[in-house]
């Protein structure tokens, strides 16, 4: 039988990630980045049968980043015009209240997504750059879309409703979202297949950005982030949950306007804002070494985290699973340890010599826990994969 595979890709507003994955096996024959698009000397790495290609010419535009991409797979493959390509998935991250589930891109889906640009004005342009460029370099095979937002389509009313005038909010279409959705299925999924049954289950999608979600069954009942990702955990950058009210105080105090707000809560917040630094890593070695101004960030990170685990574990009345991924998720024992230390009332045990452990899926918690406490790779491009793969059929 001849391979089927999927080409994932993901298109930022310099950048244009990309995966040519087997649904089937969720092997990842090529793997690569082009970044700084449209600046002067631009970056692209690409991976293939263990060997790497990388150059520093200047790509123009979103055009020339995927003409490089075919071209770098012909010479250097896989050859994409064999390699049994049944489509190509495209990440979106805004769906609106449309979107449930991956999508055929048509004329009226594209402009669906362009019109839901408003609220998703970081992303969404550069996703629809990425599908008229895909659509037009690769023409003969069907192009999916899959929404971050999809996830959380099906939220209860009482989780995605804000306590905002019903006119004002169905008029403008505001109400919570989600993001990460496309990772918090893959890992949720994960979580039920190797405990071989339900589960109410929390997953933590901690990296710059950070989210989580209460799954039961299979199916999301909250997240943290909401009408955009700003909403929720704190994040490298961002805020996550703040009083609405401080963007009125910085606008008659402060004399900022709602442009600088944005900035700030979006940019220049977060662990940046806490502590001057927006990697994980970097924070972490400076509390362990005595940097007070370290430890407090961290201490609001891990406080924000706990409170949510709670919050959760009362929506769902119980908790099964809670499972850390991303980057900061996968990588940070150190961290994991102290957002499980006090939850012993939950029933959260924590063996500290599997959660010093590196890689997964692994248990980190102890046989006798009543919460199995997991750390599982999160792997959105194979279910992107997956998803387009299931649509064609």
């Amino acid at each position: 039988m001849s391979r089927r595979t999927v080409l994932v890709l993901n298109t930022g507003s310099s950048s244009l990630k990309y995966q040519l994955v087997d649904p089937a096996t969720g092997e990842a024959l090529a793997t690569g980045l082009v970044e700084r698009i449209g600046e002067p000397t631009g970056a692209f790495k690409h991976t293939h049968d263990g060997e790497t290609v990388t150059s520093d010419d200047a790509v123009p535009d979103h055009g020339a980043a995927l003409a490089k991409v075919i071209a770098t797979c012909a010479e250097v493959g896989p050859n994409l015009a064999e390699a049994g390509i049944i489509a190509v998935g495209h990440r979106v991250v805004q769906g609106g209240k449309y979107f449930d589930s991956a999508t055929l891109v048509d004329e009226a889906v594209l402009a669906k997504i362009e019109e839901l640009i408003p609220l998703g004005p970081l992303h969404n342009p550069a996703a629809v750059t990425g599908l008229n460029v895909a659509r037009e370099l690769l023409p003969d095979v069907p192009h999916v879309v899959v929404f971050d937002t999809a996830f959380f389509q099906g939220l209860p009313d009482a989780a995605a409703t804000y306590a905002l005038d019903r006119e004002v909010a169905e008029k403008y279409e505001i109400r919570r979202y989600g993001a990460h959705g496309t990772s918090h299925q893959y890992v949720s999924e994960q979580v039920t297949q190797m405990m071989g049954r339900d589960v109410k289950q929390i997953v933590l999608h901690l990296g710059n950005g950070a989210s989580a979600s209460a799954v039961v069954n299979g199916h999301a009942v909250d997240t943290s982030m909401g009408l955009t990702p700003l909403e929720g955990l704190v994040m490298g950058t961002r805020t996550g949950d703040i009083d609405p009210a401080a963007v009125f105080h910085l606008a008659r105090v402060a004399g900022m306007s709602v442009e600088e707000i944005d900035t700030l809560f979006n940019k220049k917040s977060g662990l940046k804002g806490l502590a001057g630094d927006n990697d994980m890593r970097g924070v972490r070695e400076r509390a362990d070494s005595g940097d007070p101004v370290a430890r407090a960030a961290l201490d609001v990170y891990v406080h924000r985290l706990k409170k949510y685990v709670g919050a959760y574990a009362a929506i769902m009345g119980g908790l099964d699973a809670i499972t850390f991924t991303a980057g900061i998720g996968e990588n940070n024992g150190a961290l994991r340890a102290e957002v499980c230390e006090g939850l012993e009332f939950l029933g959260v045990r924590i063996d500290a010599e599997r959660n010093d452990s590196r890689g997964g899926p692994i248990q980190i918690s102890t046989d006798d826990s009543a919460v199995t406490v997991y750390v599982i790779p999160t792997n959105e491009e194979l279910e992107i994969a997956r998803q387009a793969a299931a649509l064609i059929g």
